[in-house]
């Protein structure tokens, strides 16, 4: 597999833009649903409690709207995924920018995720799993999200995961080959520092 660098399809800043509508949307029904269930119990009427949640809600979705969503298209734009011989490289950050490597001798599977928003836009997420991610509050190493030829790039990661395991495999052969070896020389000279012995006596 040759060495690669690219960038989330666009389609996540859309994604994330769904999943914002989608809070407002569930926001809108929970507010409807206060309006209605409050004055039932007789303390408030609809208005009263409408001129504390209208703002409240207001508030809320002018914050995903104003703050939440162009940071999520920020931190999007400066995602850059990199794949080469030895490790997968994910860059982020908006201000802080980091480099995290996951080499693919630590790389245990790659698990396909797609979730509604997911199969809607036709990408998907390839979460990066390793024998330390217990470690890490998301469960998995690393995330390549917004990838749209899903398939292709996880049948690659798979095979270059396959490839780096046959190189473990044949390196711990050699390494207990050789082991074996030295091992076979030594009970040798033990075996002559005997001899020895036994004929000065």
């Amino acid at each position: 597999m040759k060495s690669l660098s690219f960038k989330p399809d666009a389609k996540l800043k859309f994604k994330y833009l769904l999943i914002f509508l989608s809070v407002m949307i569930f926001e809108l029904f929970i507010g409807i649903l206060l309006l209605i269930l409050i004055p039932i119990g007789g303390k408030h009427s609809s208005t009263e409690v409408a001129i504390v949640l209208w703002p409240i809600l207001a508030g809320s979705a002018l914050l995903l709207l104003i703050i939440a969503l162009p940071i999520s298209i920020l931190w999007i734009n400066n995602l850059n995924y990199s794949i080469d011989l030895e490790r997968i490289s994910i860059h982020k950050g908006i201000i802080t920018k980091i480099q995290q490597n996951i080499p693919y001798y630590a790389i245990t599977d790659f698990i396909l995720q797609r979730s509604l928003f997911d199969r809607f836009l036709g990408i998907a997420s390839i979460r990066i799993q390793t024998a330390g991610q217990s470690t890490t509050p998301t469960g998995y190493e690393g995330n390549l999200a917004g990838i749209k030829e899903w398939n292709q790039l996880l049948n690659e990661l798979r095979a270059r995961l396959n490839k780096e395991s046959a190189n473990t495999i044949k390196t711990n052969d050699m390494s207990i080959n050789s082991s074996d070896d030295k091992l076979s020389d030594i009970i040798s000279e033990l075996k002559e520092i005997k001899e020895l012995l036994r004929n000065r006596n």
